[in-house]
């Protein structure tokens, strides 16, 4: 697992286990700005300079310091003691003193009112959008920067314009807004390479570039821009500076798929950080460092770097590089079929998870968890992980779904409301225009004409107006309910409009007996998916699911409905088919499938799946089951297929009239009921990996 925490909610360690986050970004700005306002400094203003870059390695020590320079700044310029303000409110937020360096913020923004300085001002904006970000107020942090960068267009002063820029920049990408992120930091790095006197400003802003780039997929640009960034830190060369070149490489490797080079600038990086004495970084480092090493399957390094990780995490409380470190190291323990110790440095990484509330991070660390437990061999282990990760997956998909519903609503509640003022609006023009025609019959007889021509165009026109409005509304909705059913990568339909339409079909489904048809329901997963996204990354990952949803519309009816279930799942349902015909349609989807290989790029990617099927209705003891248990059952199903070999799909044909055992006896072993002769089951191979170009019989 890498150590990641960003837009996750990773409570109070969001600055300290991103190491060049927005906080990082926002800290080197507010400094750099302070010190680029004035252009002679004192030796007591170069002091606090040198403090400013002390403050990442001892910040106790540093704060102390600067307390005691505070006598001396009476007679100090106001960048000076501006300055002064900026580093003890930075260096109390790393030491989490929240309080009273958000006190320190207000009290630079209020010096910088009083002597009308809007350069200071900005900076203590900055400033105290970096301490609402140590507090997880994203939202105040971003209004911060949007203000200062307001009082920053105002200077004349390049730099401080480069710096509020990127800082907007870095924001904007937070919030997924990629166009208005990738203006604002072109702005900062055009402004930036105008700075002549410091590399800094040009230095944070291709780190931000960089960034957005990997958010936005642009590899060509993001390599681009790193070489800049490589050329800058060589023309200006420091310890500190390699380190950031270093973890920019890092996350530009390891995002367009080079583990290698990643894990080769990980290795520099951490000489140095070890150099420099960066315990908070090297923590991060030796996280990611043991993920590298675990998706190369060398468990023995994988554990060598997450234990280093884990005693310089430990401390009086768990932080999120701590959770990392268990993790990794639990990982590493299973593939080395160290399974106890393994299962309970997991156990311990989850717990941090499950306090943060961090729900989603949480479900990727399970699944990831089942999968690890797959492998070492202990599928009960594994099956709980499983279903520990359904649980919650169910969770996030109903709180999605709620989320969904209520943005659709308020946007409908919107258009609706925009759409009764507009209305009012024309009718409050109509009346005026009476009001005026009325005023002017009294006045002049001779222009009654003229006017009653003029309100009658006038009149039409608003209609017309209307009459379009309207016309754009309803295509507009129209869109919005293609948007709300389908699957925007594979153009499937999705859960949601599933749910909807078996909540909307009759109870005992479309198939009858009477003409020898039934219904069906087939559960589809990719097989080692997550290895496809590891191997060639995750647009080869896309790619595949891609194709995987057209080979299923190929092997399946027009009138069969496909859906895409999560992830590297599918769900077909398929209202009509022979009653014996289950096990024929899922070798052909099996076969389909695994045709032929996927081309990606120079790579054929080999594609198998394993399914799980049943029958719809399906009846437990002459009574229909709901479909959502019909689900559950064949995506136990589906996991039987997949602990015994993969591409193959296991179907549920019916149960015994056994009075001894329930419904949820058979769903939590479905094997074990299998062998107990509770539930009958159909077994369907796919075609040998060997012979994916053969046809099958």
């Amino acid at each position: 697992m890498k150590n990641s925490c960003g837009k996750t909610n990773c409570g109070e360690q969001r600055r300290k286990w991103r190491a060049d986050g927005i906080p990082q970004v926002l800290s080197a700005i507010v400094c750099l700005a302070l010190a680029s306002s004035a252009l002679a400094r004192s030796p007591l203003h170069d002091r606090v300079l040198d403090l400013r870059e002390q403050s990442r390695l001892n910040p106790e020590q540093v704060l102390e310091q600067l307390f005691k320079l505070e006598p001396q700044m009476g007679s100090e310029a106001p960048p000076a003691r501006a300055e002064l303000l900026a580093q003890i409110s930075i260096t109390q937020e790393r030491l989490n003193q929240i309080d009273v360096a958000l006190i320190n913020a207000d009290k630079l923004i209020a010096y910088g009112t009083a002597l009308h300085d809007d350069a200071i001002v900005a900076k203590g904006m900055l400033t105290k959008g970096w301490v609402f970000y140590g507090r997880n107020d994203t939202k105040g942090a971003q209004r911060l920067v949007r203000e200062a960068e307001t009082l920053a267009r105002r200077s004349a002063n390049p730099a401080l314009l480069a710096q509020t820029a990127t800082a907007a920049g870095e924001a904007a990408d937070e919030q997924g807004d990629f166009p208005t992120a990738l203006a604002k930091l072109q702005l900062a790095v055009d402004t930036a390479r105008k700075v002549t006197d410091d590399p800094v400003p040009l230095l944070n802003a291709l780190k931000t570039l960089i960034r957005l780039y990997i958010h936005a997929k642009e590899k060509e640009k993001a390599y681009a821009a790193l070489d800049e960034l490589q050329a800058l830190v060589k023309q200006q060369p420091s310890l500190v500076r390699t380190v950031q070149f270093k973890t920019a490489e890092y996350n530009v490797n390891d995002s367009f798929g080079e583990p290698r080079r990643a894990q080769l600038a990980l290795l520099d990086s951490l000489a140095l950080q070890r150099q420099l004495g960066l315990k908070g970084m090297l923590t991060s480092t030796l996280d990611n460092l043991s993920d590298s090493y675990l998706r190369q399957s060398d468990y023995a390094r994988a554990a060598q770097y997450a234990s280093e990780a884990l005693s310089l995490a430990k401390g009086s409380n768990v932080t999120a590089g701590e959770a990392v470190a268990h993790i990794n190291l639990g990982h590493a323990y299973l593939g080395l079929r160290r399974v106890a110790e393994g299962k309970g440095q997991y156990e311990a990484g989850l717990a941090w998870f499950e306090k943060s509330g961090d729900k989603p991070q949480l479900q990727e660390v399970l699944l990831e968890y089942g999968q690890a437990l797959e492998n070492a061999g202990d599928l009960h282990s594994a099956l709980r992980a499983y279903h520990r990760e359904r649980i919650l997956s169910s969770e996030l998909f109903e709180v999605e779904r709620r989320k969904s519903m209520l943005e659709l609503q308020e946007k409908y509640e919107a258009e609706k409301r925009q759409h009764q003022i507009e209305l009012l609006s024309n009718e409050n023009r109509i009346k005026s225009a009476q009001i005026d025609n009325h005023r002017l019959r009294q006045r002049i007889w001779w222009l009654l004409s003229m006017v009653f021509g003029v309100t009658t165009l006038a009149v039409g026109l608003l209609y017309r107006k209307v009459r379009h409005a309207n016309a754009a509304l309803a295509t507009k909705n129209l869109e919005l309910k293609v948007l709300s059913t389908h699957d925007p990568l594979t153009s499937l339909y999705n859960r949601r409009h599933f749910q909807d339409h078996m909540h909307g079909a009759p109870a005992s489904g479309q198939g009858q007996p009477a003409d020898n048809t039934i219904g069906a329901l087939f559960l589809l997963d990719v097989d080692h998916f997550k290895h496809i996204n590891d191997s060639y990354g995750h647009a080869a990952g896309d790619a595949v699911l891609k194709i995987v949803a057209e080979r299923l519309r190929v092997a399946l009816r027009g009138t069969d409905m496909i859906v895409r279930w999560g992830g590297e799942e599918f769900l077909a349902y398929l209202p009509t088919i022979p009653c014996d015909g289950a096990d024929d349609i899922a070798r052909r989807i099996l076969n389909e499938i695994s045709a032929t290989p996927v081309r990606y790029g120079e790579h054929a990617i080999t594609v198998q799946a394993s399914l799980g099927f049943a029958p719809f209705p399906l009846a437990y003891r002459h009574m229909p089951l709901p479909w959502e248990r019909v689900v559950n059952l064949i995506d136990m199903a589906l996991y039987l297929a997949k602990t015994q070999g993969r591409n193959r799909a296991y179907g549920v044909q019916g149960f015994s009239d056994a009075r001894h055992a329930t419904l949820d006896v058979i769903e939590k072993n479905l094997e074990h009921a299998f062998h107990m002769g509770l539930v009958g089951l159909s077994v369907v191979l796919g075609c040998a990996p060997d012979h994916a170009s053969q046809p099958c019989a």
